[in-house]
């Protein structure tokens, strides 16, 4: 299956960050990988592969090579699973007449009048009443219809509307879930939707956190099949190329890792984000379970290294004014390596040098990218992670247009790219 076949199956079962972290974890498991628990005992071998999922959106994987001594190198990869869209509150149940919409809140910062007038749907996970010892378990819920819409306000009613329209989220962004049939059903149709859902008594629902999401799916366009647009590009592009690299790569006497975090889009400073010391215990612990002494396990971090993948701006064929103004990238032509002198982008020279010659030696297509300097881009996990990690790493992913809407669009060549540069990533045999 080539790279867009299996970007377009990620984002098609990629609904919310756990049906993501439920999908990757199924690749692992056909590729072999073991899963073990957070928190439980590991007995890892050299030459076996394992992941972890943590607090159901987050997944850690790593392959293990055939160590040769007791400070083997370490190589990660760090992507992350979520996008800015819609989240359900409490009680969400609104009336407007005999309309029933949902109460909604904003999840990180996404073009909010590009949810207007589309297909969508709502997916997540529900906490239900349990005899297990916690009391409670999760169910994870998808819709799979279309059986929301956000209906913009027809021009007649505003006529300023192609001259830009303020946007309220708490008065705009409420999606029209129903028609109400009776006053009965006003205070819990959600409620009961989603019991029936999730295949249990609305009054055993505890809890739940329920995304809104996009249901187009994606497709290839441009007069020769050159661009793809679809929703959830960012950042589900690098995690399938995090998945591959680490599927098709051999550890040799080295231990190969990707994090697939949640919560990049909301600042990473969550249990399960890149603001945590989750990577750092797991890592730890592999190390301590492999009988390294804590020494090596300090030694292998100062030495490691990280490729953090997350998406870049592609030049706006309309609006070439925003970028900078001479490093510009446009889509098809390959992997962003991303600079910034605010560290917003963890790159600095020794680090892009290395992944410069992985890219000319595996003859990877490449641009290095900088926003305007009158201009603030956005951030990424890489320099947050790499500041809990203390090691060298580099900011790369692919370029594209129309971030964070509810539709993105990229260039179909240069999903082959970042895939390509994670695989020869992992198979490079020497980082120094």
């Amino acid at each position: 299956m080539n790279d867009m076949k299996q970007l377009e199956r990620l984002i098609s079962a990629s609904v919310s960050p756990y049906h993501c972290i439920m999908t990757a974890a199924a690749s692992l498991d056909g590729a072999g990988f073991t899963e073990l628990s957070l928190s439980g005992s590991w007995k890892l071998e050299q030459g076996h592969s394992y992941y972890i999922k943590a607090y159901d959106s987050t997944l850690i994987a790593f392959t293990i090579g055939e160590l040769a001594d007791q400070t083997p190198k370490l190589k990660l990869a760090a992507s992350h699973t979520d996008w800015p869209c819609l989240k359900l509150k409490p009680s969400p149940e609104v009336t407007s007449g005999r309309y029933g919409k949902l109460n909604t809140e904003v999840y990180g910062g996404p073009l909010l009048h590009t949810w207007f007038d589309r297909p969508l749907s709502m997916a997540g996970k529900v906490c239900v009443t349990s005899d297990a010892p916690a009391g409670t378990k999760t169910i994870f819920v998808d819709f799979k219809r279309p059986v929301l819409t956000i209906p913009n306000l027809a021009i007649h009613m505003n006529r300023e509307a192609n001259q830009g329209v303020a946007v309220n989220p708490q008065v705009d962004m409420l999606p029209l879930l129903t028609l109400i049939k009776s006053d009965l059903e006003k205070e819990d149709f959600f409620l009961k939707a989603l019991a029936a859902e999730a295949g249990v008594e609305k009054q055993d629902i505890l809890d739940y956190e329920i995304y809104v999401y996009n249901t187009e799916s994606g497709t290839l366009c441009g007069l020769n099949g050159e661009f793809y647009s679809a929703p959830r590009l960012d950042n589900l592009t690098s995690v399938q190329a995090c998945l591959s690299g680490i599927m098709n790569s051999t550890a040799g006497n080295e231990i190969h890792v990707i994090a697939l975090y949640d919560n990049e889009e909301i600042g990473s400073s969550t249990k399960q984000g890149a603001a945590s010391l989750l990577m750092d215990r797991v890592l730890e612990k592999l190390f301590l379970s492999l009988g390294c002494s804590r020494e090596a396990y300090l030694n292998a971090l100062f030495d490691g290294f990280m490729l953090s993948l997350d998406v870049a701006h592609a030049i706006h064929p309309n609006h070439s004014e925003k970028c900078d103004i001479k490093n510009q990238i446009l889509m098809g032509d390959g992997v962003a390596i991303k600079l910034s002198a605010s560290q917003s982008y963890a790159t600095d020279a020794t680090s892009t040098g290395m992944i410069e010659s992985i890219c000319r030696n595996a003859k990877i297509p490449y641009r290095k990218f900088s926003n305007r300097s009158d201009m603030k881009g956005g951030s990424t996990l890489g320099s947050i992670s790499s500041s809990y990690l203390t090691m060298r790493t580099v900011d790369a992913g692919i370029p594209m247009l129309a971030m964070h809407s509810a539709r993105e669009v990229m260039g179909t060549a240069d999903q082959k790219a970042l895939v390509d540069l994670v695989t020869a990533y992992f198979n490079k045999t020497n980082m120094d």
